[in-house]
């Protein structure tokens, strides 16, 4: 590894630099067991301890094959994925790798007694596979993690739809929390060249999620004045998400459970903050009963920050608990866009709410490649920042993860792979003395 830690530090190796270098027969990777996968049963989720079943070692460097690449990756990062997989919530992602093994002699690869997990990246492209023509060895990249075979018809209005959609480190196999990580070509961006690797890898999952959510056809079809209530506007979807709602002339009405949260929601640039903790919000009365009297409440506190306006569009994401008061309080012929259910899956929601009301709730799940290609973009052109709040050696994974967990973090948790030391791979520093205060707001924001 040191050789590629030195190609990429140096800054001037050419592509035919990269192409000569050996590619290592194993590599550092975080990983889970499959002979570990009942370790936690009967213990409710929050006693589920990421860092002992996230193990980092050696595993083999599996064979290239045809569109894809192998990547050296210098970072990572912690998504909500890598938390479930790490606990084998809801059930253990290994039947995820033994269907796709079944699926050809290409896929039987994933199929091991470990998992690499983590679906974000950002690298150098080492080697392509045959058909490969729009990445060379040397290419600076982040990727998304959108993997899909595209054989069916479904997927091709919107490759979320292919039968064979999978998420890259989730239900695949090698993905970014390690040393290397293998991907199809079509999963590679181009790396936003005043950030940070550390930075650009913060971005992929969560910022491709919130831009489909919101702004995409398939999403809410965010407009200019909308109003947006945002779940979790301190984290790492929600920070996103408030940050496309601003820069797309929306009004983000940003719902988060600390000062502290609050206060970064306003750096971002939201006025409308509520801190749901301070403020003694609580939806259920108990573990089978939702509390109306509470959506009602939460309600009126929204409408007396907007002026008596209700959202037009809810970004909904901690699922079980706060489900009932998003539909209840999405305005009459709003939309309620949900993914993740960080709390859990089983919603209950009272549905006259919905059809009387003329609502609608519209089921999202990550982003096809030129979604995630456009919040991409945004961040290349500097018009949405990273949300990186701490970094973590790619040893410490576990600890990351349990962070992320008990919901002890603020915006995204990056991890080192190759990268040495934070701070490498800024490439265009002028644009990025242009950011640097935006850039930065969330580096200093790790809960006391």
């Amino acid at each position: 590894m040191r050789e590629i830690i030195s190609a990429v530090l140096s800054d001037d190796a050419s592509s035919e630099d990269y192409a000569a270098l050996p590619v290592p027969d194993s590599y550092r990777g975080a990983f889970v067991r499959k002979d570990e996968a009942g370790m936690f049963e009967g213990l409710p989720s929050a006693a589920k301890d990421p860092a002992k079943s996230l193990h980092v070692g050696e595993v083999p460097t599996p064979e290239l094959g045809p569109g894809e690449a192998l990547i050296a990756v210098m970072a990572s990062a912690i998504n909500y994925n890598t938390v479930w997989s790490s606990i084998f919530e809801p059930l253990p992602t290994f039947g995820f790798l033994e269907r796709y093994a079944r699926t050809g002699p290409l896929a039987a690869r994933h199929d091991q007694p470990f998992h690499v997990v983590g679906s974000d990246l950002s690298g150098v492209v080492l080697r392509t596979g045959p058909g490969v023509g729009r990445w060379k060895p040397g290419d600076r990249v982040v990727a998304h993690c959108l993997s899909v075979e595209l054989e069916s018809p479904d997927g091709h209005d919107d490759t979320m739809l292919d039968p064979e959609q999978r998420i890259w480190g989730y239900e695949t196999n090698y993905g970014g929390l390690a040393e290397l990580a293998l991907v199809k070509a079509n999963q590679l961006m181009p790396k936003p060249a005043h950030l940070t690797w550390e930075e650009a890898a913060s971005s992929g999952l969560v910022n491709s999620t919130a831009y489909r959510q919101l702004v995409s056809r398939n999403g809410a079809g965010m407009k200019q004045g909308d109003v947006v209530l945002i779940w979790g506007a301190g984290g790492g979807l929600g920070s996103y998400a408030t940050q496309i709602a601003l820069n797309g002339g929306a009004i983000p009405v940003c719902v988060v459970s600390s000062e502290h949260k609050a206060e970064l929601a306003r750096a971002m640039g939201a006025e409308l903050v509520i801190d749901r903790a301070a403020e003694g919000f609580r939806f259920w009365r108990d573990e089978q009963t939702p509390d109306a009297r509470e959506w009602k409440r939460f309600g009126a506190r929204i409408r007396e920050l907007t002026g008596s306006e209700d959202p037009d569009i809810v970004l909904e994401h901690p699922g079980r608990e706060t489900f009932g008061a998003s539909v209840f309080v999405a305005r009459r012929g709003g939309t309620v866009v949900t993914c993740a259910s960080t709390s859990g899956f089983q919603h209950q929601y009272d549905n006259r709410y919905l059809w009387m009301g003329l609502k609608r709730v519209i089921g999202s799940h990550f982003a096809n490649y030129r979604e995630a290609w456009q919040a991409n973009r945004l961040v290349t052109k500097g018009m949405v920042h990273p949300t990186l709040s701490t970094v973590h050696p790619l040893s410490t994974v576990g600890e990351a993860a349990r962070e992320v967990h008990l919901n002890q973090h603020s915006g995204k948790v990056g991890i080192l792979c190759l990268a040495p030391r934070e701070g490498l791979g800024v490439t265009a520093p002028e644009l990025r003395s242009r950011h640097e205060k935006a850039i930065n707001r969330f580096r200093s924001s790790n809960l006391p």
